[in-house]
């Protein structure tokens, strides 16, 4: 089935770089299903990959970031999207962009400011809200992530933990909205099998790569990810 090797790649990127595999999948799917369909099937798949990634890099997750965070993100992710909708779409990349350019200034020297915690509750609002329209949500995750200070294996566990709450909230809203029947979490199965995969090969070659490489991934994947969402692909 083509959605096992598919869930392979997602698992794998993700686990290196921190985020590319939901918006990956997202944009695979939705050539072939709606975009209602290909939220609900993948929503599932990441929760239990997120966990996954949890799990194993649980001793590295800043419990501090991804508490406040967490807390924000799944209260928005249950309202569906009600804030992100009274906003303009240019408004919405402006915020891509904002918080890209800050964490690539970090990563490069040229910002020393970090994302404040009392702004973290609020920032996680927004990103399940926008997790639950668009499923860009990491998009917006990962640089108020990178932009508190965190990098390498503690980035990638403490942004798994954030994805994990998240979901909770996504399957939670698309299963009171009745998008969740036995065609789509068969599906979702399916990806489930390829990411658990995906994680394990990437986890297996991540002691490989250097700190410096480690930084290129994560910031260089978060760029080609925000440049295809300004562009309004996968949006």
């Amino acid at each position: 089935m083509w959605l096992v090797p598919l869930g392979v790649a997602a698992g794998a990127l993700t686990t290196l770089a921190g985020l590319g595999g939901g918006l990956m999948l997202l944009l695979a799917l939705s050539l072939a299903w709606t975009p209602q369909v290909a939220l609900a099937v993948t929503s599932p798949a990441l929760l239990v990959g997120n966990l996954h990634r949890l799990v194993l890099y649980r001793e590295h997750v800043d419990w501090r970031v991804a508490r406040r965070l967490a807390g924000g993100a799944i209260p928005g992710a249950l309202m569906g999207g009600i804030l992100v909708a009274a906003m303009p779409a240019l408004v919405l990349k402006a915020l891509l962009g904002l918080t890209t350019a800050l964490a690539l200034g970090r990563a490069a020297g040229k910002i020393s400011w970090k994302w404040p915690p009392s702004m973290l509750f609020p920032a996680g609002l927004g990103v399940g809200a926008l997790s639950a329209t668009t499923g860009g949500a990491g998009l917006l995750m990962s640089p108020i992530l990178l932009a508190t200070g965190l990098n390498g294996t503690a980035y990638v566990s403490t942004g798994a933990a954030c994805a994990f709450a998240m979901h909770v909230g996504r399957v939670g809203g698309y299963g009171l909205g009745g998008l969740l029947g036995g065609e789509v979490l068969f599906r979702s199965l399916a990806l489930v099998v390829g990411i658990l995969l995906g994680n394990f090969v990437a986890d297996h070659f991540r002691h490989l790569i250097s700190k410096r490489s480690e930084v290129l991934v994560e910031h260089g994947t978060l760029m080609a990810c925000a440049v295809l969402a300004i562009l309004g692909i996968g949006g």
